[in-house]
């Protein structure tokens, strides 16, 4: 989501900004000389990049994803929750609209964890992690059931429904997932269309 729009930064702002990330990090700490980061301005955020900082030298990789408020030395690490993302929505004013409030669905379940692990939005069989390769029909039928996200209905509220297919664990459902003006995102009205998919990772997301 949103790679061809990154950008790679130098090595100069990259020593500046782990200056001050690193002092939030638990454990390991990111070298400047090992460490790429990339940055993107969201379209529904004014005033903040978002930050992919990653050292692949380490074993384990080290990575975190990071909110950076423009010409401040603010940065909030993304912990995996609902919350931080709530919390940016708050700070930055979140401004959803027609044109990018399916980027933000995107965004959201890319980087927030529920309570039984990631709710991954699946738009093609491709975005299935399969164990083994499935049959060709097997894909040409999933592709002829899933859709991409779609805006169902705005109500007077602004709330946004829209229609998704997504997998929790090892199961694939259809839902409706509702997005109010501030960010805050429910799901609701799932249907299951495949359990037991066959996945690389069992626990997926978890």
């Amino acid at each position: 989501m949103f790679d061809e729009s990154f950008e790679k930064l130098e090595i100069d702002e990259i020593a500046s900004i782990l200056n001050a990330v690193n002092k939030q990090v638990e454990g390991s700490v990111f070298d400047p000389l090992e460490t790429n980061i990339l940055a993107i301005s969201l379209p529904f955020y004014s005033g903040y990049r978002f930050l992919d900082i990653a050292d692949h030298a380490t074993n384990p990789p080290l990575q975190r994803f990071v909110f950076h408020k423009d010409d401040t030395r603010e940065f909030k690490i993304v912990d995996w929750t609902y919350k931080t993302i709530y919390e940016i929505n708050s700070e930055a004013h979140i401004n959803i609209d027609d044109d990018n409030v399916l980027e933000y669905v995107r965004f959201f379940f890319s980087y927030v964890k529920g309570r039984h692990g990631r709710f991954i939005i699946c738009e093609s069989a491709d975005n299935i992690d399969w164990k083994d390769e499935p049959p060709a029909e097997v894909k040409k039928k999933l592709n002829e059931t899933l859709q991409i996200l779609k805006i169902k209905k705005k109500n007077k509220e602004n709330v946004y429904e829209i229609e998704a297919f997504m997998i929790l664990k090892d199961t694939l459902f259809k839902t409706d997932i509702y997005v109010e003006p501030n960010g805050c995102v429910t799901i609701s009205d799932h249907e299951i269309i495949i359990e037991n998919i066959p996945l690389l990772d069992p626990i997926l997301g978890q």
